[in-house]
């Protein structure tokens, strides 16, 4: 694969997640059941496949392989509970507490929890699994090809905080710097992985709480 290949790719998809996601963010509310099982894959999975078919690469090169299935299991629950953590945090900032928030959702843990996997199955294939991998190969240094596309993945969380949770400015910054640790977290683990299994699962960890409090 060609080095201008990978930068045009990767750049074109980046620009597209950022104006049509950030649009639909602002012009489209809908029921999250829908927005994570139907909306987000057709949108972001969709445009990945298609660029991964374009350059005759393997499902392999995003990620999508059994190879180094245990050590990402133990790495993604290692970090995981790290990420739990950090997603009651953020749910702490939202509804300056927990109290209300979950008394009213403790009949949905299975819906939350799918919901949070299905959510990570889409930004992980594509952040990790297809961003970070092509902006790798192009920059040729791993670090920076991680600050590179967690900014990216912090940008993309900006329309969240703003049109759908409505955050005020300090909470939404404090949000955006923990989604910032995350997703280096998560790159810095599937680089030593190569699965992307191991940032699905870190992902749930840190999403699982955001969906069961909203």
């Amino acid at each position: 694969m060609h080095k201008e290949t990978v930068i045009k790719h990767s750049t074109i998809l980046a620009a597209y997640l950022l104006v049509v996601w950030g649009f639909y963010r602002f012009l489209f509310k809908l029921p999250e059941e829908i927005e994570e099982l139907i909306i987000k894959p057709i949108l972001w999975l969709i445009p990945v496949f298609y660029l991964v078919y374009q350059e005759k690469a393997t499902l392999e090169s995003i990620g999508i392989t059994l190879k180094g299935l245990f050590p990402s299991l133990y790495l993604s629950i290692g970090l995981g509970i790290v990420f739990l953590v950090e997603g009651f945090v953020i749910n702490f900032l939202k509804y300056k507490g927990f109290g209300s928030a979950l008394s009213s959702n403790t009949n949905n843990f299975l819906t939350s929890l799918g919901l949070s996997l299905a959510t990570a199955v889409s930004e992980e294939i594509t952040f990790r699994g297809y961003l970070f991998t092509r902006i790798e190969r192009a920059v040729g240094k791993e670090w920076l090809a991680n600050i590179i596309t967690s900014v990216i993945w912090g940008v993309i969380n900006v329309p969240i905080t703003i049109f759908v949770w409505k955050m005020n400015l300090s909470a939404a910054l404090v949000y955006l710097v923990l989604v910032l640790f995350f997703g280096i977290g998560s790159a810095f683990i599937f680089a030593r992985t190569k699965n992307i299994l191991s940032s699905i699962l870190i992902h749930v960890f840190w999403a699982w709480p955001i969906i069961l409090f909203r």
